[in-house]
């Protein structure tokens, strides 16, 4: 009866998520993804529920996890302004990643199977399980990890969902001020004070591009307690 149960909530999760997608994809959404600028245009489009199509948007890019949450946030904070776009990033956020967490402790390996690929579950997986405050600490604060996944490989180990939040709201935070600041203080700003946030912006994304992979395997390597070869 259990496992009948289990069953039906994770077929009732897909046809969920799947409706998403097509409502997503159907008003314009993935196509808008293209640019800040026509992000901002669809979310306006909604107005004046505007800010409920935004946390939305953000919640989804939790629980669907190709949506980009950081250019969602920019994006935001040119709409909102900066405290408000954080404020509702950062509510949708944290709800996505308890939503995501608690699922897969509830449903496991036949929800988690099903919403992440093999190769990610092998490479992030036993890491987790093994160091788990730590990791997901580490991951949750770089940028080149895949947060939302981890989330979801969360919910199979064995963390107390209390400390899993704290770690979330301690860690996920970061990022998104800084990108619904980057979108607020485009409408005050000066020109030349633009450019410097967009070079070094430009800069940190081509670092991370670069050497993210040597570092996210450098940490890897170090939790797991293995040398360089």
């Amino acid at each position: 009866m259990k496992r009948c149960s289990k069953l039906i909530l994770l077929l009732a999760l897909l046809a969920l998520g799947g409706g998403g997608v097509l409502f997503l994809y159907r008003s314009g959404f993935f196509a808008a993804l293209g640019s800040p600028q026509a992000l901002q245009a669809y979310i306006s489009g909604f107005a004046p529920y505007s800010h409920l199509c935004f946390f939305l948007i953000q919640l989804l890019s939790v629980i669907l996890a190709p949506i980009p949450s950081n250019l969602s946030a920019m994006a935001g904070g040119v709409l909102f302004g900066t405290q408000t776009a954080f404020l509702l990033t950062i509510l949708a956020v944290l709800s996505g990643s308890m939503i995501v967490f608690l699922l897969a402790r509830g449903l496991g390996r036949s929800f988690t199977d099903r919403v992440v690929s093999q190769r990610l579950s092998e490479k992030y997986l036993a890491v987790i399980q093994a160091k788990t405050d730590v990791f997901l600490a580490l991951a949750f604060l770089f940028p080149f990890f895949p947060d939302d996944i981890l989330c979801i490989l969360a919910g199979l180990t064995s963390i107390p969902p209390l400390r899993f939040f704290v770690i979330a709201l301690l860690t996920r935070p970061w990022g998104l001020l800084a990108a619904s600041a980057l979108g607020g203080a485009s409408l005050s700003l000066p020109l030349w004070a633009m450019a410097l946030l967009g070079a070094g912006g430009l800069a940190l994304f081509l670092l991370g591009m670069k050497y993210g992979d040597r570092l996210e395997a450098a940490i890897l390597r170090r939790l797991r307690g293995e040398k360089k070869s």
